[in-house]
């Protein structure tokens, strides 16, 4: 029992480590990349001068693929800067600005205070509506597009190509997968509603980690062409690592205390993770203890998607705990 104790929490360090300083690469990643297309388009000049017995033309190639480091700025120029700024700057500077102005106006009175009673909520309203909202949504989006070009530029470096599916295929795997994860994430709230102090809220925290650890990894995943079963059954095969890996990330967001935050903080910080993930080399040795904790949401799923998907992903007859398709 102590030895299986060391394990996990060996690999639960493991994992934070990974997770720390795997983010360190996105200072070489992009001199990488530029080294590699460079050694490519010298073995293609040569092997263009071995068939032809000629100087292949010199043409400058344009990189069509946008720096990794430029991508991860502008995410946190986009979520950090215009996002967050302008609601720090709202609770900040706008509403004190106004209320002062409406002190000025009114007095110290009870006059001032019923007024300002009903104006904060309803400019926060307003202000929430007409702005926040609408930039979140924006922000996620485009977020979410570029968090795409850093993986695939990572994966590209490290281990070439990438193996993507038919498009029936991808559009089955990707919405199944957000799926999966809307429901895991539900389920993770389910749980901090536990009514035992601290429980709820340290198993809580365990889904988050994991949960990230799942979306910083399913970038590689599936480029390497891994379909959700194989994900979901190598993050419960090797929880301890994956525990650990997240839990950064799950920290930070969580600690903050608003939902508006935590998504900035996550917009900004996630890029990293993405790029730790790419290079983590995850333990070989799996967890003597799986841990079945996307085995409800995996069979919720499947419901739901029986009338429209021809092969859900379901469990293994024989109460081996994997997944298939």
């Amino acid at each position: 029992m102590a030895d299986s104790l060391k394990v996990i929490f060996v690999d639960i360090c493991h994992g934070m480590k990974d997770a720390v300083l795997g983010a360190a690469f996105i200072f070489r990643v992009d001199a990488e990349i530029a080294a590699i297309n460079e050694e490519r388009r010298r073995k293609r000049e040569e092997k263009i001068r071995e068939t032809h017995r000629r100087p292949p033309p010199s043409r400058e190639k344009k990189e069509s693929e946008p720096k990794v480091m430029h991508r991860i700025l502008q995410c946190c120029a986009l979520n950090g800067g215009i996002f967050g700024l302008s609601i720090l700057a709202f609770n900040s500077l706008v509403l004190p600005a106004v209320q002062t102005l409406t002190w000025f106006i009114l007095g110290s009175s009870d006059t001032h205070s019923t007024v300002w009673g009903w104006m904060q909520p309803m400019l926060s309203y307003i202000f929430g509506a007409l702005w926040v909202v609408p930039v979140f949504l924006l922000s996620r989006a485009v977020s979410a597009l570029w968090f795409q070009d850093i993986a695939d530029a990572a994966y590209r470096k490290s281990r070439g190509r990438p193996k993507l599916p038919n498009l029936s295929k991808f559009i089955a795997d990707l919405l199944f997968s957000v799926l999966i994860q809307v429901l895991f994430l539900i389920q993770s709230m389910l749980v901090s509603l536990i009514p035992i102090s601290g429980l709820g809220q340290v198993i809580s925290l365990l889904h988050l980690c994991l949960l990230y650890s799942l979306y910083s990894f399913e970038y590689k995943w599936f480029n390497m062409g891994w379909e959700v079963h194989q994900r979901l059954s190598f993050i419960e095969c090797n929880w301890p690592y994956f525990v650990g890996f997240g839990l950064p990330l799950a920290l930070i967001t969580t600690l903050s205390g608003s939902y508006l935050l935590s998504g900035v903080l996550f917009a900004v910080l996630f890029p990293l993770f993405i790029i730790s993930g790419n290079e983590a080399q995850v333990p070989a040795s799996r967890s003597e203890y799986r841990l079945m904790i996307f085995q409800i949401v995996v069979e919720i799923a499947n419901k739901m998607f029986r009338k429209s998907v021809r092969r859900p992903v379901q469990p293994v007859p024989g109460g081996q705990g994997s997944y298939r398709e």
